[in-house]
């Protein structure tokens, strides 16, 4: 079976007993090969490594025959047996690495009740690693908290150079570390008060033990009835020191003197702010002493919880001045065991990898305790879940952005744009139907194929339902993130390619006209081909079954071929129309290299992209054609590309002679999402591009060239086309259904 490296940590409370079976907290566990372990005073998080297999259809030929294989190593199998904590003794693993205080306390309680041999690792250099690691690794990882704005998480993209920064880590006590490199840190301060001071005075003047409930308790009070105020001195603000009437002019003040009950929620925020505060201010002095900008809160203490994290920016923000962003992490809690984890695997070298978060395994950024909304923690019970795929290759960057720094890939932050939000989520909603129905018939021959797709719409309709409460659970919520999340649920329930056979049949059909439409284009003047060979990419991406609009029809009417999508096609001028400017750039010197990032099988790629290629070939321009590592929708992959390829090289010399002398060539963009990331791409891609001396970027589709990089600002040429299949969006953009983008771009003169 093939091997899919999956990494996933869990974190809970040590207070409490775990009530869930095991499998339902530890996914994958039976194949887990690497355990680290982060023993904090407050909590325990733990980090494994798991391989997991399945089976996929892989495409070898189109003659309506299909191969079984076990040979792709992206996707996870859905059959997990019962599990239970003997796994932990069970595995090949004979070695824990384990950091935190309880390392070195618990040791010999761990190896004698495991049989494992405890390996300790340093705590701050494991904290370091983890927090370099999710920072390189994760997309949306650092976020700005706002109090009160439309989207009050404001993601920060992932920067190539991450360093220097100061990274403050609220743990039991607080920590505070100048991060300088990937190995070189110093601690440079700490606090004794810190998050275990916070539950622990929290639980001598309310009598509540849980850290939840007192978090619970605080953000239901007011810190007011309790906390002495300026204006409580003052009358209003003291406006020659600067300090507003609503400024704290004394944690816990009012308490000496007034002569009443106060209660455990204000009491709870009254000492939430008081640590918060002090937190704060002694981050900035320490910013400010080491001349550093970037300041991230780590740890568990922080929970994604609002009163937490405003205070600390509000604190940050009043001693600065603004000059120094407080940042947070969603995965603020794993950052030890992360680290340690890490460590145990330099022998892989993992830093030579790529690692995606998995949406279907993770349980998300939540922003109050799990009681105030239980359906975050649904599936997980009192456990929080990152779960991330080792991806085979190296991302990186195109190195065609104008400036990787300010990119951002998608169009619109439905965090930020509630009406395009309620949209989006009531689309991909009502379109679970038929995304089951699709999957079930791509394997009708495999078993429990209706109840793991069952499985699969109950799974994605509980992440759009948290989505909905929750829409920056997994960063910036997008359609990409929203594509992307119903892919790695399909995957989940063994479901990797549902459009699998719908690709080989469509596939199959157009090959059938190649030769025809070539010979239609080659009776056509210079300026007629040119145009008809827009039109008939165009028409080609019509084909897209992730749009209801054309699946509905392609269901109902089997004959809608190439020449039917013409015909549905917005007439001229365009919803945006550079095609002048275009002509006017082909009757000047060829391109030296165009890259394609092409989008669907069948028509798209074979009567659309193909014909375009060739015309690009008769110039002198080599291509290389960019498509998707893995399965998506009707996304044609690399591999199936190769294939194609190979079929219309049989039958034409011109896409023959362009290999033979290798000036077309395929490579795989690293991606298995419709949309994509032009700062995560495959790193042998990437060299392509610099060796070619590529000079036009062509992108196509809707979900790679209008859900993202419609914005995207290139140091080459790039021509951006799509077809508008869905009536809401083509109304936002004014535009109707079958509305035609085509954006051509020049970078601007230096």
């Amino acid at each position: 079976m093939a091997d899919c490296d999956r990494m996933g940590r869990s974190t809970h409370s040590m207070d409490k007993s775990i009530t869930l079976p095991p499998d339902e907290i530890f996914r994958n566990l039976e194949n887990a090969k690497r355990f680290a372990i982060d023993i904090g005073g407050s909590l325990t998080k733990l980090a494994y490594y798991s391989t997991v297999q399945h089976k996929v259809a892989k495409v070898r030929s189109f003659d309506h025959s299909v191969k079984e294989t076990e040979n792709d190593p992206s996707m996870r199998s859905p059959s997990r047996r019962k599990s239970s904590p003997d796994h932990l003794v069970n595995t090949e693993t004979k070695v824990i690495k384990a950091t935190g205080g309880g390392a070195h306390k618990f040791k010999d309680l761990i190896e004698k009740k495991l049989k494992l041999k405890v390996d300790k690792e340093d705590e701050m250099s494991c904290l370091i690693k983890g927090c370099n690691f999710v920072l390189r690794n994760i997309p949306h990882e650092a976020f700005v908290y706002v109090k009160h704005a439309d989207s009050e998480f404001r993601f920060q993209n992932t920067h190539p150079d991450i360093f220097p920064y100061l990274l403050v880590n609220i743990g039991s006590g607080v920590s505070i570390v100048k991060v300088e490199s990937e190995d070189k840190f110093e601690r440079i301060g700490g606090s004794s008060i810190g998050g275990g001071t916070f539950w622990g005075l929290g639980a001598l003047l309310t009598k509540t033990k849980r850290f939840d409930e007192l978090l619970q308790l605080a953000s239901r009070g007011q810190h007011t009835s309790v906390d002495m105020l300026v204006k409580d001195i003052y009358g209003g603000s003291y406006g020659s020191l600067g300090l507003t009437g609503d400024l704290i002019a004394s944690s816990f003040g009012k308490s000496a003197t007034a002569d009443k009950e106060f209660s455990k929620e204000d009491m709870a925020k009254s000492l939430l702010h008081m640590i918060s505060n002090d937190i704060g201010q002694l981050a900035c002095l320490y910013a400010k002493l080491h001349n550093l900008s970037r300041v991230y809160f780590g740890g568990f203490f922080i929970r994604g919880h609002p009163v937490t994290m405003h205070t600390i920016t509000y604190s940050i923000n009043f001693f600065t001045k603004g000059e120094v962003q407080a940042l947070f992490l969603r995965h603020e809690g794993y950052l030890g065991a992360i680290g340690a984890f890490l460590k145990g695997a330099e022998e892989d070298n993992p830093n030579q990898y790529s690692w995606g978060e998995n949406y279907a395994g993770s349980s998300g950024l939540m922003s109050v305790s799990p009681e105030l909304n239980p359906m975050q923690r649904a599936r997980s019970g009192t456990f929080d879940m990152l779960e991330m795929d080792r991806l085979e290759r190296k991302l990186v960057n195109l190195p065609l952005l104008q400036d990787p720094s300010s990119y951002i890939p998608d169009t619109v932050d439905l965090t930020e744009d509630a009406l395009a939000r309620e949209y989006w989520l009531y689309c991909f909603e009502e379109a679970l139907d038929g995304v089951v129905k699709r999957a079930v018939a791509s394997q009708p021959d495999l078993p429990q194929a209706a109840e793991r797709a069952e499985k699969f719409r109950q799974k994605y309709r509980h992440k759009l339902q948290t989505l909905r409460h929750q829409p920056f659970a997994y960063g910036s919520l997008t359609v990409r993130s929203l594509l992307d999340t119903r892919e790695h649920c399909l995957n989940e329930f063994n479901f990797p390619d549902p459009y699998s056979k719908i690709k080989q049949k469509e596939n199959d059909m157009a090959l059938k006209y190649f030769q025809k439409v070539v010979k239609s284009l080659e009776k056509l003047s210079w300026e007629q081909r040119q145009f008809a060979l827009i039109k008939g990419l165009l028409a080609g991406n019509v084909f897209d079954w992730g749009a209801k609009a054309v699946s509905d029809v392609l269901e109902s009417d089997p004959e809608f071929g190439f020449e039917e999508a013409k015909r549905q096609l917005q007439e001229r001028p365009w919803l945006v129309d550079c095609f002048d400017q275009w002509i006017e750039r082909l009757k000047g010197p060829p391109h030296t290299c165009a890259l394609f990032f092409v989008d669907n099988s069948g028509i798209d790629i074979i009567l659309g992209v193909f014909p375009f290629v060739r015309e690009l070939l008769c110039r002198g321009t080599e291509v290389v054609l960019a498509s998707n590592s893995g399965p998506a929708l009707n996304d044609v992959t690399n591999s199936e590309l190769q294939i194609l390829t190979e079929r219309i090289a049989a039958m034409d010399t011109v896409i023959q002679t362009g290999i033979r002398e290798d000036r077309l060539i395929l490579v795989q963009s690293g991606s298995s999402s419709p949309c994509l990331d032009l700062s995560r791409l495959d790193k042998v891609l990437a060299t392509v591009v610099r060796e070619r001396h590529t000079d036009l970027v062509i992108i196509e589709g809707m979900g790679r060239a209008i859900h993202t990089n419609y914005y995207a600002m290139l140091s080459c040429e790039s021509l951006k086309l799509a077809v508008i299949k869905n009536s809401w969006l083509a109304e936002r953009l004014g535009g109707k259904i079958f509305s035609v983008v085509f954006k051509y771009e020049q970078p601007p003169k230096s």
